[in-house]
């Protein structure tokens, strides 16, 4: 599937949430087989790729950068979304290699960014979507200033940033529902301990978008784990605007 619609495409349209994604999240896949991972995932109805780009400072654990988005670029060809999340101290100095990388996405992180505005201009000026993420400790309001210039996507992380396999966080779920009722036509993202057990509560709170690691790539039917995800989400999504 395509990145998110631009806002600014949707001004003046009906205020919807996008068509409900599922991201699921390589930190869970295996590493020395990306590729083959990253296709077995797309093959099995994944919306997007989530790519966790962590930069051992902001957050303690230390991943992947821009050359290996660039290499799942090349290697998967320019069909698959590449939703790219920098929990990384100065996301500012990643713009221009993860836009020369294939990045579809970048999500920096609220907390890391002191012009949040300039840096979605930036972002959206290289050809990519813009996404905001908001740690368990921040509020909906750190998400404003990106928002208002034009970020496509809240990302609020259900669990502490670093690493993958965590419990989700149900006390995430009011701002969640808060991030929807202030954007109705972004994606608002979730990510961590995402399953089919705990997507239902994210759904209902309004989420569009849903980033799954473990449960998917440790699933021993991933089309099916996806299309629950994916269901889920979409049925709240349809029965909110009924």
């Amino acid at each position: 599937s395509s990145a998110p619609p631009s806002r600014r495409a949707t001004r003046g349209a009906a205020m919807a949430p996008p068509a409900a994604a599922v991201s699921p999240s390589l930190l869970a896949a295996d590493f020395a087989n990306l590729e083959a991972e990253s296709r077995k995932v797309l093959s099995a109805g994944a919306d997007w790729l989530h790519v966790d780009c962590f930069d051992g400072h902001f957050v303690p654990n230390l991943t992947i950068g821009p050359p290996v988005a660039a290499s799942l670029r090349k290697a998967l060809g320019e069909g698959p979304t590449l939703d790219c999340h920098l929990c990384v101290t100065n996301p500012e100095d990643y713009v221009e290699s993860m836009a020369k990388a294939g990045a579809s996405i970048f999500t920096f992180h609220a907390e890391a960014t002191r012009d949040a505005a300039s840096l979605v201009g930036r972002i959206k000026a290289m050809g990519m979507q813009a996404g905001v993420a908001l740690k368990p400790s921040s509020g909906a309001d750190a998400a404003a200033p990106a928002v208002e210039a034009g970020a496509d996507l809240v990302l609020v992380l259900t669990v502490e940033p670093g690493f993958g396999g965590q419990k989700f966080k149900p006390e995430m779920m009011p701002k969640v529902r808060e991030c929807r009722t202030r954007w109705p036509d972004i994606h608002i993202q979730v990510d961590g301990g995402v399953s089919e057990a705990t997507v239902g509560m994210a759904a209902e709170a309004g989420a569009s978008a849903a980033v799954a690691g473990s449960a998917v790539f440790k699933s021993a039917d991933q089309a099916k784990t996806i299309a629950a995800i994916k269901g889920a989400l979409q049925g709240a999504l349809d029965a909110a605007k009924a």
